[in-house]
């Protein structure tokens, strides 16, 4: 090399590295042979490996102070194939030799059809490929790392192996596809590493790699090599049974929890996941719930935003360990028949210089107009789901967890705010799409192709959309021209649920309608009732502090509320706390009242959240016909001076009808007569009111024998006693 070749190369001028360094066949003095060169910063001798009896010196390429001295280049003579190769080199005065494999004498590992369906944006497994993958390359055990930066004027590795030093090893560009790779012999499974990104402008950045499977503990920042194929799962029934379950049809008690928050050790440290794996998992089990969804798990900087600001789409956080770690939180579920439901944010990503934004010296993730590209409510980006590579990201990503991770579900986050351009914007805030409407056409598209992969590659994987719109079809399938979730979120529910349970009783005879209202358009949508953690925080106020009255009444309406959530059609979802009324509001940063648990009004509370699954599970009325009008049937509704509310659900069996009926007022109804459908003993199945609860224990005393007496449309009748601010689950004996 002369010594402008050796500059443009320390100036980062050379587009391929391996068109400099290596082995590469030349004519030398008439001779066939291979040069042999080597970057080697403040080395002062080396030479190159060829066999253990054969070794070739290397002489640098200038003086020292120049740019060619930390050139080291040999000539050997001959037709013979070296690659790979060692290098032995000595760096300062005194110290021993250093032997290490060349990474500029292997291969490329990418094939072009990677790349070709990269940037078609249909790699929907890229995680394979993209990243850093400990193997075996030409029979070396080294780590491939690739990422895509196609703006960039040169990518390096760094990390603890090159001591952070980005001139060591710069990657190999891989053409047009705007990916740059590495095997890089010395990284292994736990060394950290980032990007080393020169951007066209002259600006050096240093990047997380977006597709890193772990990361460092907050507030460090660096990736990490993670081997991902030595878990072992226990989970196969688990698998083998989900794609032949129809979840539309079956019951499904959705326990909604942040892992930091559930429950610390005693000096206030966080859980691993496989300590909650053992304390969760039987919890869950003893009260009946059969799905767990957690809020983001993926790696976020900063405790505050609750894991929905990531930086690290493919690595779950190391705050509670490692991903097998979380493999065995997950397989532990499995195995006790609880369903993992993982809370999934496509819809914006933060600012950290770190990770996404402006990640190659252009805004590669994310739009350049912020008009497009910027979320004003939350400080964050919005994804460019426009761009193929942004697009195949995602859904890769999605596919990631349920791939890697046996998820089950996921629970897509600020579904309206992807979906419409104008969402949270002022007139001239927003650019309409190509046909002039508010609709994202781009990330519309994107939700569709996701979620009909997602069912094509992993029967029985769910998706739900947090979807607080009306926007049609949410939940049917893209071929029916709907955006192909499973489920959706039933936020008007929610709304006019808890509107109506704070109020006094007094007035709760004036505001019906929020009780009845969602049954309009229940089976619009396969909706999830969700009573989640949006709904006790920033001063919400906890579900038991919501309740109107004193002590006892604060209880009974909580019991009142968890039973007609559980009583209509739908899905449930109760954020933690919820089971045994937590008093405070959720804090991410300390654990819940555990110590309610010595009071036995929140023991009554917790007991009868478990009678309630158990009800819920074993009485196929309750979720047979979730998402059929035919499983729902008003008895009366219009008793407002009572404020009494009374209906059937019903299974594909006639014989399974269950008749409820619910008091919002603390006054007793003694004698109250509600038509029946049938003649027969009606069995009290549940009484919230029930001393075991802490109730008053007003009720039928197990049950009551119909009347031959005309009521609601009905030729049989009950006379009931409802108790105060409870209610009556009955089933015909």
């Amino acid at each position: 090399m002369d010594r402008a070749a050796c500059q443009d190369f320390v100036d980062g001028k050379t587009g391929d590295p391996f068109s400099v360094l290596g082995a590469r066949p030349a004519y030398v003095g008439g001779r066939l042979g291979v040069i042999f060169r080597a970057y080697l910063p403040s080395a002062t001798r080396a030479e190159v490996l060829l066999a253990p009896d054969e070794v070739l010196p290397l002489r640098p390429q200038g003086p020292k102070g120049e740019a060619g001295a930390d050139f080291f280049e040999g000539f050997k003579a001959g037709d013979r194939e070296y690659l790979p190769y060692r290098i032995r080199a000595w760096f300062g005065q005194g110290r021993r030799a250093v032997v290490f494999y060349d990474a500029f004498s292997f291969q490329p590992v990418l094939g072009e059809l990677d790349l070709f369906l990269w940037n078609q944006g249909n790699h929907y497994q890229m995680y394979h490929k993209l990243g850093a993958h400990p193997m075996v390359h030409q029979g070396v055990q080294g780590t491939h790392f690739a990422v895509w930066a196609p703006s960039a004027r040169k990518v390096c590795l760094v990390g603890d192996r090159n001591l952070w030093d980005g001139r060591r090893l710069p990657m190999r560009p891989r053409g047009s596809s705007g990916v740059w790779e590495l095997f890089a012999p010395h990284f292994g499974h736990g060394d950290l590493y980032k990007y080393e990104i020169a951007t066209q402008a002259g600006d050096l950045l240093i990047k997380a790699d977006p597709v890193g499977f772990a990361m460092e503990m907050r507030p460090k920042t660096a990736s990490r090599v993670y081997d991902m194929g030595r878990y072992r799962w226990n989970d196969g029934q688990w698998l083998y049974e989900r794609p032949r379950t129809n979840f539309l049809s079956s019951p499904m008690s959705i326990y909604e929890m942040h892992l930091g928050s559930w429950r610390r050790h005693p000096d206030g440290s966080w859980l691993t996941y496989r300590e909650l794996a053992d304390q969760l998992v039987p919890y869950l089990k003893g009260l009946g719930f059969n799905w767990l969804e957690m809020m983001p798990i993926a790696e976020h900087p900063f405790d505050a935003s609750w894991g929905y600001q990531v930086t690290g789409y493919f690595a779950v956080t190391s705050r509670f360990g490692t991903p097998d770690d979380f493999r065995y939180l997950v397989d532990r579920c499995h195995q006790a028949g609880i369903g993992v439901i993982l809370d999934w944010v496509p819809a914006h990503f933060p600012r950290d210089s770190f990770a996404l934004e402006f990640f190659d010296g252009t805004h590669l993730y994310e739009h350049a107009d912020p008009r497009q590209g910027a979320h004003s409510d939350w400080g964050t980006l919005v994804f460019n789901y426009g761009r193929n590579e942004v697009k195949n990201f995602l859904v890769a990503n999605a596919l990631f967890f349920v791939d890697q991770f046996h998820v089950d579900g996921l629970r897509v986050d600020a579904v309206a705010s992807m979906i419409y351009l104008d969402y949270s914007r002022k007139e001239g805030e927003w650019i309409p799409n190509r046909y002039g409407g508010r609709e994202n056409i781009e990330a519309i598209e994107m939700l569709k192709t996701l979620n009909t992969k997602l069912y094509e590659l992993f029967p029985g994987a769910m998706t739900i959309a947090e979807e607080s719109t009306a926007f049609p079809a949410v939940s049917r399938p893209v071929h029916l021209g709907g955006l192909g979730f499973m489920f959706k979120w039933n936020m008007g529910w929610m709304h006019d649920m808890l509107d109506f349970m704070s109020k006094d009783p007094v007035y709760r005879r004036y505001n019906m309608e929020c009780l009845t209202f969602a049954l309009l358009y229940a089976f619009h949508e396969n909706f999830c009732l969700p009573l989640s953690h949006d709904e006790v925080v920033y001063g919400k106020r906890s579900l038991f502090d919501k309740m109107p009255g004193d002590y006892w009444r604060k209880c009974a309406n909580l019991r009142l509320l968890l039973g007609y959530m559980f009583a209509e059609p739908g899905k449930k979802l109760l954020f933690m706390g919820g089971e045994f009324g937590q008093i405070n509001e959720w804090d991410h940063a300390s654990q819940l009242s555990w110590e309610l648990m010595d009071r036995p009004q929140h023991q009554g509370l917790r007991d009868f959240t478990r009678d309630l699954n158990r009800l819920y599970s074993s009485e196929p009325a309750l979720h047979e016909l979730d998402y059929d009008w035919r499983g729902f049937e008003w008895v009366d509704f219009r008793d407002s001076d009572s404020t009494v509310v009374s209906f059937l659900r019903k299974g594909r069996d006639p014989g399974q009808t269950i008749l409820f009926v619910f008091n919002f007022t603390p006054v007793p109804r003694q004698g109250y007569r509600l038509g029946a459908p049938r003649p027969g003993y009606w069995r009290e199945l549940l009484n919230s009111d029930s001393f075991a609860y802490g109730g008053s224990n007003v009720g039928l005393g197990g049950g009551r024998h119909s009347q031959p007496i005309a009521s609601h449309g009905h030729p049989q009748s009950l006379e009931l006693n409802l108790p105060p601010l409870g209610f009556l689950a009955l089933k015909i004996c």
